[in-house]
Formats: C-alpha cells, structure tokens, sequence
C-alpha cells in the first residue's frame, strides 16, 4: 500500500493593498474598476482632498472611515501595514510631494505621468525612494498593452529591417477653460505634459534610444484660454542610430492618435494608438489581431510583482526622468527658436 500523501495545497499570495490618491475622473472611470479585476492588488484606503467625496467613495467600495485620509493627515498610511502601495492620481504638481511624503511613509509608489513637472522633481523623487528603500514606478500603461508591446517586438526583432522613420502625434479638444490642466502651477505646462507625453515615451521605447537633438515650434490659436500653458506644439528629434521622429501634440483637435514607423522592408503604425478604450495596429503585411485590454490592469499587476519580487519596474522612476529631460529640451527649444542636443 502507498504511503505517499497528497501534496499540500498552495495558499495564494495575499493580494497587495493600494491606496489611491487622488478623485478625480481618471480614478472613477478607470483605477477604481481596474482594482476590481486585478490578480494582485485590492483597494485598501483612500485619500482626498474632499471629505464629502471621500465618503461616498469609500461607502462604494465599501473602505472603512478608519482607512480614508485627507491630503493633510496622507502622513498617517505609515501607520496602515496593510497598504503596500499608493497609486498618486493627482495634478502633476503635487506628484513630487506626495511621492516623497509616500516613501517617507515606506509605501512605494506608481505615480501618473508625466512623473513631475521638472527634471529637479524628478531626480528629487528617485533619491527619495532610493534612500526610503521603496520602488517608484510612471503610469506608462501604454508599454503594457497588447499592441504597444507587438509594435517594440517588430522592432527589436527586425521583422521589417531597420526602423527609420517614426511619426507620431497624440490630441484632443480640451473643455473646460477653468479646469487644472489649463493651470501652470497645477499642470506645469499644457498638451504636451498631458498627451504629448505618449509620443515622446513611444518614440523612446520604439527605438531603446534616447533622443540627442531635437527642434520644437509652438502655436496659439487662442491666446486667452491658452495664456499659461501650451497649446500646439510640433516638434522632430533625432536618435543615435539614424532614426527622426516626427511628432505632435495639441489641445484643439480632436481625432489625432497615431504611431507610425518605417523600416527597411515595410511598416507598421498604431491607429488609435494611445487612448484608453480602443487600439488598432496593422503592419504593411494587414492587421494586427490582437485582444483589446483594461490597460491599468496589467499595469497594477505587475507593479505588485515588482514589489513582491524586488525587481525594478520596466516604468521605474528613471524612465520618468528620461521623458522629462526631452519635456524640458521641448521648451528649450521653443524658447530659443532654434534646435537644441541633449546629452
């Protein structure tokens, strides 16, 4: 007779506490459901700058009162073991603050993009959570889903031969003229902190290079609503392996969502390319038959993984950085009126 006894069953890895920061649109239309269908995180806690919203929600989502924070008393999450990371979902200048008030707090962190609304910011943020020994990762969710990873296979395995030529622009016809994003010492700057930031992160992660000369233009059709951040902006850079990048960004049109690269023996473009609800990719062969996805979802999960693993995130601070050294060159070279190299 056998002997041998069953195997004993795994028990699942507890799944990691997030506590979201920030309710605004994005929050309710795509982080709280995203935290629904996650494999590796649940919402743990809540913070806001609205007592009366921060009820609602956290009756919702059925959060205790006792893990609700307000912006003043966020410093208390050092206090809640259970939460192992917050998700920062604020303007973009308050991204550096409450990161760091995060890591002091020994969260780690995943931050909306743009990482900051400068270069100081970010390498402040980066020293800060190296020093508080947490990870920082940039909500990229874009080098998560389906068709953005399909496009950087193409490339980095040459399907087509050498990339050479990239064009991409990314737009919309911005509402509300009182609203943040409209506000410099809320958004830092205007579309291409908010949308343009995609192009210049495409072009990074298409090539794996960085960008070592660039030249920008600026346009205002409407100097009032516009008189603090920008409004339309072009600009073209160049790569140390040959490739230009011919790129875009505006807050007046809509319809403009694109990624298009030429290689040696063919193409491929994204079109939409960066939005949250649909993206379509077809090569010079036909479609891409890819599945549509929750983009925030596999960003969460793996975020967790590299919590759980201790590895760094493929989004980790750095890569923020990096955007925000081109975001910064952009102005440069408006300010100038002529070309500016990066090193």
């Amino acid at each position: 007779m056998s002997t041998k006894s069953s195997p004993t069953p795994r028990t699942p890895a507890r799944k990691l506490g997030v506590a979201v920061v920030g309710l605004g649109s994005l929050t309710h239309s795509h982080i709280l459901p995203a935290l629904r269908k996650t494999k590796h995180c649940r919402l743990a806690a809540l913070v806001s700058g609205s007592a009366a919203g921060l009820k609602t929600v956290a009756a919702k989502h059925g959060i205790p009162a006792a893990n609700c924070y307000s912006y003043d008393d966020f410093d208390r999450l050092a206090e809640q073991p259970d939460v192992d990371f917050v998700f920062i979902v604020l303007p973009n200048s308050q991204h550096a603050e409450f990161t760091l008030r995060a890591a002091r707090a020994g969260k780690h962190v995943l931050c909306e993009k743009p990482m900051a609304t400068s270069v100081a910011e970010c390498r402040a943020m980066i020293a800060g959570c190296q020093k508080a020994g947490v990870q920082l990762a940039i909500a990229y969710r874009c080098q998560f889903e389906p068709h953005h990873r399909e496009a950087i296979r193409l490339v980095r395995e040459k399907v087509y031969g050498e990339i050479k030529f990239i064009e991409a622009s990314f737009g919309f016809r911005i509402g509300d003229p009182k609203q943040w994003r409209l506000r410099k010492d809320l958004a830092g700057g205007g579309a291409l902190m908010d949308v343009g930031i995609y192009v210049i992160q495409a072009a990074r992660y298409l090539t794996g290079e960085e960008p070592n000369w660039l030249f920008a233009t600026e346009v205002k059709t409407d100097a009032e609503k516009f008189r603090e951040v920008d409004e339309t902006l072009c600009w073209q850079m160049k790569f140390p392996g040959g490739v230009i990048a011919s790129c875009s960004t505006n807050y007046v049109v809509d319809g403009i969502d694109r990624c298009w690269v030429g290689a040696e023996h063919g193409w491929f473009e994204l079109n939409p390319a960066f939005n949250y609800n649909r993206i379509a990719g077809r090569t010079s062969e036909g479609k891409m038959r890819l599945p549509q996805t929750d983009h925030f979802v596999p960003q969460l999960d793996d975020f967790a993984q590299c919590i759980r693993e201790g590895r760094p995130s493929i989004v980790s601070g750095e890569e923020g950085l990096k955007d925000m050294k081109v975001v910064a060159a952009i102005y440069q070279s408006i300010g100038r009126g002529k070309p500016v190299t990066l090193r």
